[in-house]
């Protein structure tokens, strides 16, 4: 499970979130953040606790302040021990706005660390919880290649050796770009939405059996990489066999599931002197084709279909004819 401490937070986003540690704590900046949720304590401020979310990062802003200033001293430090006695990890002020000197006297009682923003209230949700949402997205590592073809992420996967980097070699060469190489992380970022990315590593070097490791930045330029890509299709690659059936019209979809989204999959197979380098760019055009609402292979069964049916009602047509 991903998680992330208070130094961490500050020593990664402190800057753009331009964040400043109010208190001092022995251990409140090693609390740990466990999920992306953020939530304002309106209603925990007054005393109700019923449904208060603790666990999550705690933003007050001028509203939170200015109530907290109208209390008197007894009432602060009653709601002040009660707020932090639920162990929350962080709270961050914004709006750059100084809270009562009692309150984090109290925050530093139980060690937990606040922190002053000069961002508006809704400019540091969006900026924290965007990182956040970033940071905890399930993601895994597969072993593939990933390359942007004609702006359709194709995830190549198969047996090594199967050559998914000469594939991609080849593509980029005719000026398409590689994400990554070998190993592929993929992040979940939306619902339906599967991000792929390099390993840190490896950057963009891809290893080719005969030549060894090679920089595809420097060999091809800047514009034959990307950082990123949506994987929208997989394509599995293996070997052929006289045995397997393959698929021939492609009317029916096939699907595959990568963190719980799923994606069309297309399995070719290799054989000598089949060139997959065209037959990617088909499968990346025929898929913006399908996403605009064209399926080649429903049109041709459809004409098909109706052709067989205009030459069987024009055979029993001409068999009742005897003029």
């Amino acid at each position: 499970m991903q998680k992330i401490n208070i130094q961490a937070l500050i020593e990664k986003r402190g800057k753009e979130l331009e964040l400043t540690l109010l208190n001092q704590g022995e251990h409140c900046l090693e609390k740990t953040i466990n999920n992306a949720e953020i939530f304002r304590p309106g209603l925990a401020l007054t005393g109700f606790l019923d449904r208060f979310a603790n666990e999550r990062i705690q933003v007050l802003g001028e509203t939170e302040i200015a109530y907290l200033e109208t209390l008197s001293q007894d009432r602060l430090v009653e709601i002040s021990n009660t707020l932090f006695s639920y162990n929350i990890p962080l709270i961050i002020i914004s709006k750059g706005i100084a809270p009562p000197p009692l309150f984090i006297s109290e925050a530093e009682k139980c060690n937990t660390a606040v922190l002053s923003s000069r961002l508006k209230t809704t400019d540091l949700i969006n900026r924290l919880g965007a990182y956040l949402d970033h940071f905890f997205a399930p993601s895994i590592n597969v072993h593939g290649t990933l390359v942007d073809v004609y702006g359709v992420g194709l995830l190549y996967t198969g047996k090594s050796g199967i050559g998914k980097s000469e594939i991609a070699l080849d593509l980029i060469e005719r000026g398409h770009r590689l994400v990554a190489d070998d190993v592929v992380k993929i992040t979940r970022t939306a619902s339906d939405v599967i991000i792929g990315t390099g390993s840190e590593m490896l950057g963009h070097h891809m290893e080719i059996r005969g030549i060894g490791i090679i920089d595809i930045e420097e060999l091809f330029g800047i514009r034959s990489i990307r950082l990123q890509k949506r994987i929208e299709v997989e394509v599995n690659l293996s070997y052929w066999s006289e045995t397997k059936d393959y698929e021939r019209l492609g009317i029916e979809d096939k699907k595959t599931t990568v963190l719980g989204v799923e994606i069309p999959i297309v399995k070719v197979p290799i054989s000598p002197g089949k060139n997959i380098t065209v037959i990617s760019e088909v499968i990346a055009m025929n898929h913006m084709l399908k996403v605009y609402g064209e399926n080649s292979a429903l049109e041709f069964t459809k004409k098909l279909s109706q052709t067989l049916m205009r030459q069987s009602m024009t055979q029993d047509y001409l068999e009742s004819d005897y003029e």
